[in-house]
């Protein structure tokens, strides 16, 4: 993935990108809340596979080097019980069918990740981000990892930025790749 800017190190950039992917999904969601249910179905999807990815890299790559460079052990363990409870809905809106609990699950998800990413950008992205030239060579590994990791759920690489609405709805539908994220936490 190639950066457009020297703004941030890769590593932050990348996860800044997620995070704002993730966003623009939640804002798709809620305009779709009073429309076709397997659109609001498979934005919801897109919105899971995405945290599922995020989140696997940031606990296998970014989380452990920021224990390793950071000083603040106390900001990894909230993100990490974050993390956990971001997973329980997400299991919970895998598979399931819109109705007003699902609608209620997809906002206090859409809640819990703005808080989170607030935190993380704002508080673990400003301590460790003086380590440009480490970051970068991590934002390499973060971005190999997330291509594995979308490979495996039928991800495409530009799936949660798509323009167009209609077109693209059977990407990444497949139940079975739902499982074996399950399994592959």
């Amino acid at each position: 993935m190639a950066r457009s800017t020297q703004a941030q190190p890769l590593a932050l950039e990348l996860l800044s990108a997620d995070h704002r992917k993730v966003e623009k999904l939640f804002q798709q969601y809620e305009q779709e809340k009073e429309g076709d249910d397997s659109r609001r179905q498979e934005i919801c999807e897109r919105i899971c596979n995405e945290l599922t990815v995020h989140a696997q890299v940031e606990e296998e790559i970014f989380y452990p080097w920021v224990r390793e460079n950071g000083d603040d052990e106390d900001m990894i363990e909230e993100a990490l019980v974050e993390h956990e409870s971001l997973k329980t809905l997400v299991s919970q809106l895998e598979g399931a069918e819109p109705d007003e609990s699902y609608d209620a699950k997809v906002k206090v998800l859409s809640e819990y990740v703005k808080h989170h990413v607030k935190e993380e950008e704002n508080e673990m992205f400003a301590a460790v981000r003086g380590k440009s030239e480490e970051l970068d060579e991590l934002g390499q590994e973060i971005a190999s990892r997330k291509m594995e990791l979308m490979e495996e759920l039928g991800m495409e690489a530009d799936e949660g930025e798509e323009e167009e609405p209609e077109g693209k709805a059977s990407r990444g539908s497949s139940r079975s790749s739902g499982d074996s994220r399950r399994a592959s936490r």
